[in-house]
């Protein structure tokens, strides 16, 4: 006769842990969870919130999500379509592909407006290194 026992439970980190470790804010991370971006989070028996690794991982996708320009509406859409499971998948994708689509959009055009700032400051550079400019050393 075998007894089993209980897996061990990954353990789980308090909101300052996940805080510092993604450099989210206490009232971001609450935020996230009123605004269903991410589920509601365990509790212990003092009502402390306990994050899994799971909802870490998450969180650190909405963050690049976000760092990448998508809207909070727009997160809140992905996030109930992931809720909803398997059969949205290709919803996801969806919004993915044109999210990505959007960033290399923003990319080339921050890659021509350095392009402009790298002329100006060569051409500044010049002014300052023709003979008869203030020696500004």
């Amino acid at each position: 006769m075998t007894s089993e026992q209980p897996l061990p439970q990954e353990p789980t980190l308090t909101i300052a842990q996940v805080v510092e470790r993604t450099g989210l804010s206490h009232d971001t991370l609450r935020y996230y969870e009123k605004a269903g971006l991410i589920e509601r989070v365990g509790r212990t028996t003092g009502n402390q919130r306990r994050y899994e690794a799971a909802d870490l991982a998450w969180l650190e996708f909405l963050i690049r999500l976000r760092e990448t320009g998508m809207s909070i509406a727009d997160m809140q859409r992905f996030a109930e379509l992931r809720a909803r499971g398997d059969i949205t998948v290709a919803d996801r994708l969806g919004m993915l592909r044109e999210h990505r689509a959007d960033l290399a959009d923003r990319i080339r055009a921050l890659r021509r407006n350095a392009a402009a700032l790298d002329d100006k400051i060569d051409h500044y550079e010049r002014l300052l290194d023709q003979p008869g400019s203030d020696d500004l050393s």
